[in-house]
């Protein structure tokens, strides 16, 4: 069973969140050729207090803008 996990922003709106695992797992079936009852798809939300990027946490990448 393949899993799939996506590390990334937290997202509000959970009409997003099923479409965007929707389109995952829809592609994943057809890459591997298998049911998307056997697809797994995990979502991991961080903050950018904790995700950093050449050095630098995002939180602070952004302060800049």
């Amino acid at each position: 069973m393949p899993i799939i996990r996506v590390d990334g922003p937290k997202v509000t709106d959970i009409d997003k969140k099923r479409k965007f695992v929707k389109e995952v797992t829809t592609a994943a079936s057809t890459l591997y050729g298998l049911p998307e009852s056997i697809i797994v798809v995990l979502l991991q939300e961080n903050s950018p207090d904790n995700v950093a990027s050449g050095g630098q946490l995002i939180c602070d990448l952004h302060e800049s803008d």
